[in-house]
């Protein structure tokens, strides 16, 4: 199976390379690497040229509260980074999606959401500092775009959408255990955890699976 991952040289994407690449042909594309997924020119012609069984859309903006730097609320917040989160997070994503959709008959798109695209961010986590709301409203909109490509691509092309919780990745003590408290199973997710039921959705293994939105968060979310 050839798979396009993008997003390919983040946490998440590198992960999913490093697994999917012992069975899988693996197309990477990353910003890193000179892709630019907010040009549409440039996303039309590699598209064009470049054929899958599936996509995964890692790729997002995200922000990284760091505690060290101006406390950030819903009061000072520009709009014009409201703007650049649904840019990247939202209209990239489906213009990505729609050329995979364009010049490939049939396969599987995968999309990243998050559990902050289903309940609000806490603010506690922060110490009083707000995760960007562009990046909640755009990862919220993820899920409705996943829906809509399902109902507009079937049967050809299925859509789906995982929401992941917060990963385990070099955040300091502190943030674990506040944020570990929040969930049933006790602690962050493993950045392998993602890993099987990615290939699942990928695959034929899922072909009766299309408009679902998968959340993986240690049961953040029922409480």
């Amino acid at each position: 199976m050839k798979i396009i991952i993008t997003g390919s040289e983040g946490l998440i994407g590198k992960e999913l390379v490093n697994h999917l690449q012992k069975n899988h042909q693996i197309l990477k594309l990353d910003l890193s690497l000179g892709h630019d997924l907010t040009d549409e020119k440039f996303v039309k012609s590699w598209f064009k040229k470049n054929k899958a069984n599936s996509l995964i859309n890692c790729f997002a903006m995200n922000d990284h509260v760091d505690n060290k730097r101006k406390k950030q609320t819903l009061f000072n917040i520009p709009l014009d980074s409201f703007s650049n989160y649904l840019n990247v997070n939202l209209i990239a994503l489906f213009s990505v999606c729609r050329e995979f959709a364009r010049n490939n008959k049939k396969g599987s798109i995968v999309n990243f959401s998050a559990t902050t695209g289903i309940v609000s961010a806490r603010p506690d986590l922060y110490n009083g500092s707000h995760k960007h709301i562009g990046y909640s409203v755009s990862k919220a909109g993820v899920i409705n775009l996943t829906k809509y490509l399902a109902t507009h691509l079937g049967p050809s092309i299925r859509v789906n959408c995982v929401a992941p919780g917060g990963v385990k990745f070099k955040q300091d003590s502190n943030f674990i255990k506040k944020y570990s408290k929040h969930t049933p199973l006790g602690r962050m997710m493993k950045k392998n955890e993602l890993n099987s039921l990615i290939e699942f959705l990928s695959s034929e293994n899922s072909s009766y699976v299309t408009g679902a939105v998968m959340v993986i968060d240690g049961g953040w979310t029922i409480w």
